[in-house]
């Protein structure tokens, strides 16, 4: 992901340019301007049917039509009004998480249940602890 962020209107552009059947015009420039080259690849090889023109129009009304903030959530991995997201960035820390990052802290909250449940730790140390690994999710 590029450091400039990305906008919606832009982003519905190239959405709905990827719609018009023009022959040799490529079709999900806007998937790779939302730093989604894979799925950017995917619709280059699928150009010469009908099914990335379609999704094309799709997106480009979702794009159009989304809030903001939710673009800004989804493809700038920031939403402006969020005091959370702000000062994660400002740490340093990245605002999105990883799949496989969600299933390791679903992995340690069950270790950490298994652990009170054993009368290792208390509650409130199981509390303390379950609410630090899920702030990392949200």
């Amino acid at each position: 992901m590029s450091a400039q962020a990305k906008d919606r209107r832009i982003a519905a552009l190239l959405a709905f340019a990827s719609a018009i059947p023009v022959p040799f015009f490529p079709s999900g420039l806007h998937k790779f301007y939302l730093g989604q080259s894979r799925w950017g690849v995917v619709y280059l090889a699928l150009s010469l049917t009908p099914i990335p023109r379609f999704a094309s129009v799709l997106e480009g009304v979702w794009y159009l039509f989304q809030d903001p903030e939710e673009f800004n959530l989804h493809f700038n991995q920031l939403a402006p009004s969020s005091t959370k997201d702000a000062s994660s960035l400002s740490k340093g820390k990245p605002s999105g998480i990883e799949p496989a990052q969600v299933e390791t802290i679903a992995d340690a909250l069950r270790q950490l249940d298994q652990l009170r449940q054993d009368g290792l730790i208390s509650e409130y140390e199981f509390e303390q602890k379950r609410r630090q690994m899920l702030d990392r999710i949200c």
